[in-house]
């Protein structure tokens, strides 16, 4: 029997109809995630490249890159997109695409003029990087690759793993923009120990110095103008660090052999005491990087440690020096 337009149809219609399109629309969602795995491995088989060479492009490991790959992204952000676009040497037809099939939505208007996956332009250092990213995946222990503001180049293996239960964030991934991270991200202190006094206020004095040196520098007021919007962090910036400083000195704001706690996401680890070893190499001086390593120390009973792949991490034995250092035998 027919209805009034105005009543609609029966209760047991409407949840009909709401079950037929919630079925087409689960279908929908498994065909566009098939897409969605499809689209990277047919590209970069076109290019003749194995997952090993588009990790290396990327600057990611092997691992995160087969993560993405197949699919087991927590966000697909523009700047993930748009390094993909630029590693699969795609066309801005081909991005745009890639955007629509991923995130159902245009790439933004002014990725061309993007940084490109911060890529140095020179070829030498590009391939310098590819080679220093096999080098930090062969450590440990968590380490990356940040510039003076903090925008992070480079990450391996160790460092996914330690901070693989962080939830996605507009702005302050640690992979993105450590700082910001630290500062900005609501999980920041569930993997990082005395959170306020051990990470913050030491990062908020190295950035006030390093907006001292460079007052102009967009990246940096930027990050400043978010201190500014959060008040707990405005009146650590303005208040807290002075103070800090006058009591501490202005060497502890330095990262290098620094000790911190971590909570590691490997239950057996658990709380770890961590030293940061901050360097660089005459070509990572020249691209404005530097390394920084969190040595982490194997909790007590546990003679092994997160490694990549679960590899085990081998500790000294008891007793082993130095060569350089004699003993007390010698």
């Amino acid at each position: 029997m027919p209805h009034l337009a105005a009543v609609g149809p029966s209760d047991g219609l409407a949840r009909a109809g709401e079950e037929r399109l919630a079925g087409e629309e689960s279908a929908r969602g498994a065909v566009r995630s098939e897409r969605r795995k499809e689209i990277l491995r047919q590209r970069r088989e076109e290019l003749g490249l194995s997952q090993e060479d588009l990790a290396a492009r990327l600057r990611i490991s092997v691992r995160a890159y087969g993560n993405w790959e197949r699919g087991l992204v927590k966000e697909w952000t523009d700047r993930k997109l748009l390094a993909l676009a630029e590693a699969l040497e795609m066309s801005e037809r081909q991005c745009f695409w890639l955007f629509r099939v991923m995130v159902d939505r245009d790439p933004p208007p002014t990725w061309r003029a993007s940084d490109e996956n911060r890529l140095p332009e020179d070829p030498a250092q590009r391939d310098y990087l590819c080679d220093y990213a096999a080098l930090m995946e062969a450590v440990p222990y968590p380490s990356f690759l940040v510039d003076h503001r903090w925008d992070v180049a480079l990450t391996n293996s160790a460092f996914d793993q330690l901070f693989q239960t962080v939830r996605p964030h507009p702005t302050a991934l640690p992979d993105d923009n450590f700082l910001r991270f630290v500062l900005f991200h609501p999980d920041a202190a569930a993997v990082l120990e005395d959170h306020e006094p051990a990470w913050c206020v030491p990062l908020l004095a190295q950035f006030a110095a390093a907006l001292a040196e460079a007052p102009e520098d967009e990246g940096l007021c930027s990050i400043r103008q978010e201190v500014a919007r959060d008040p707990f962090m405005e009146a650590a910036y303005r208040y807290g660090v002075p103070h800090w400083l006058s009591k501490s000195g202005p060497e502890a704001a330095e990262q290098d052999g620094a000790v911190r706690t971590v909570r590691h996401p490997d239950p057996r680890w658990g709380l770890v005491r961590c030293r940061m070893v901050a360097e660089t190499s005459r070509m990572l001086d020249e691209m404005g990087l530097t390394r920084i390593t969190l040595i982490l120390s194997g909790p007590q009973g546990v003679p092994t440690g997160p490694g990549r792949g679960g590899a085990a991490v081998t500790h000294p034995p008891q007793g082993a020096r130095l060569r350089a250092v004699p003993s007390l035998e010698d």
